[in-house]
C-alpha cells in the first residue's frame, strides 16, 4: 500500500502548522455583520439559524456602537464557552432574543446546579 502511514498525518498538521485549528469553533470564517436595529427580530434570528454565527452591532444607551458575535447553539463556541441567553434591540422589539458566547462560571461560583452555564447546563 502506497501513502502515508496514519500516524503521520499529525506530524504533518503539526509541521504545517495546523494543529492550533483542529478541534477550534469555526470562527476563523467569514462572519456577515448587520446592524440589528434595521432589521425585524425574525430577520435576526434568520440569520443567525441559517448562518450559525453573525456580528450584530447596535447603539448603546450612551450612543456608543456595541457589537457581539451571536450564535445558534454552544457548538459554535470555544471549549470552557457556552451560548448564553441575550437580547439585541430590533426595528419591531427593545429585546430580541439571541445567544452570545460566554466563559463558564466556575463551579464553586454556582449557586444551583440547574444555573445556566454551570455543570455543562445552557
Amino acid at each position: 500500500m502506497l501513502g502515508f502511514p496514519r500516524t503521520l498525518g499529525p506530524v504533518l498538521c503539526a509541521a504545517l502548522g495546523l494543529a492550533p485549528f483542529v478541534g477550534a469553533p469555526a470562527q476563523a470564517q467569514n462572519i456577515s455583520r448587520y446592524t440589528s436595529p434595521a432589521m425585524t427580530c425574525a430577520e435576526v434570528q434568520g440569520v443567525i439559524a441559517r448562518e450559525g454565527a453573525a456580528i450584530l452591532r447596535y447603539p448603546g444607551r450612551t450612543g456608543v456602537t456595541l457589537y457581539d458575535r451571536y450564535v445558534v447553539s454552544d457548538r459554535l463556541c470555544f471549549s470552557g464557552e457556552y451560548a448564553k441567553s441575550s437580547t439585541v434591540p430590533t426595528r419591531d422589539m427593545g429585546k430580541c432574543p439571541v445567544q452570545h458566547c460566554e466563559k463558564r462560571p466556575d463551579p464553586a461560583d454556582c449557586d444551583s446546579f440547574l444555573e445556566e452555564g454551570c455543570f455543562g447546563m445552557r
